[in-house]
């Protein structure tokens, strides 16, 4: 086990602190659902989670609309927090939405996801929420820019996410799978889960 994942451990009774770039409500409940999932429900566990909101120094505007675009945005605000607080968290976190086309038969599908990227023991990880269709009717003959402003939906309901499913999922929801997804890949093969129960 590499020396950084050591240390994570020696001080892991006292709990597991998470920079959060952004101070929105379903940003940090979805980061700390993520995170309880994994350390509570995948490693057994129970381990306290503390997520501390940071200021967004540099707001981006409108939707990113592809996969990379929002990984790069992701990324960058992960890294500044990381550069700006040093070591005194374990872990760095940032999520961003976005939309990604898919071409098929002529006819582009235009899909919402998050994508979230953490940095700490063991790495940099990324991880992506499910993703989901905006209905073909709303995007007809529109440019992913375009897009992006097709479906209604404010932060206060739940964002795209929430008007697409009728409220069944939300960006909250969302950044806790991408998180835990992003969690996984950060600790595969390094941290032993629990064996999984057959339903």
């Amino acid at each position: 086990m590499p020396t950084d994942l050591r240390d994570f451990w020696h001080g892991f009774q006292s709990g597991v602190e998470v920079a959060v770039h952004g101070t929105s409500s379903d940003r940090l409940l979805g980061v700390r659902e993520g995170f309880l999932r994994f350390f509570h429900d995948g490693l057994d566990r129970p381990v306290p989670v503390a997520v501390v909101p940071q200021a967004e120094e540099k707001a981006f505007l409108g939707l990113p609309v592809s996969d990379r675009e929002s990984i790069v945005r992701a990324r960058e605000a992960a890294l500044h927090l990381r550069e700006r607080l040093s070591s005194a968290y374990q872990f760095y976190v940032a999520s961003e939405g976005g939309l990604h086309e898919v071409e098929f038969e002529g006819q582009t599908h235009y899909f919402v996801r998050t994508w979230t990227v953490i940095l700490g023991a063991g790495g940099e990880a990324w991880g992506a929420s499910g993703s989901v269709e905006i209905p073909p009717q709303l995007v007809s003959g529109l440019t992913g820019e375009e897009a992006a402003f097709a479906v209604p939906g404010t932060r206060r309901s739940g964002g795209m996410i929430a008007s697409l499913t009728g409220g069944l999922e939300s960006r909250r929801t969302a950044i806790a799978v991408s998180t835990l997804h992003a969690l996984c890949t950060l600790f595969y093969g390094k941290l032993e889960s629990r064996p999984v129960r057959r339903r």
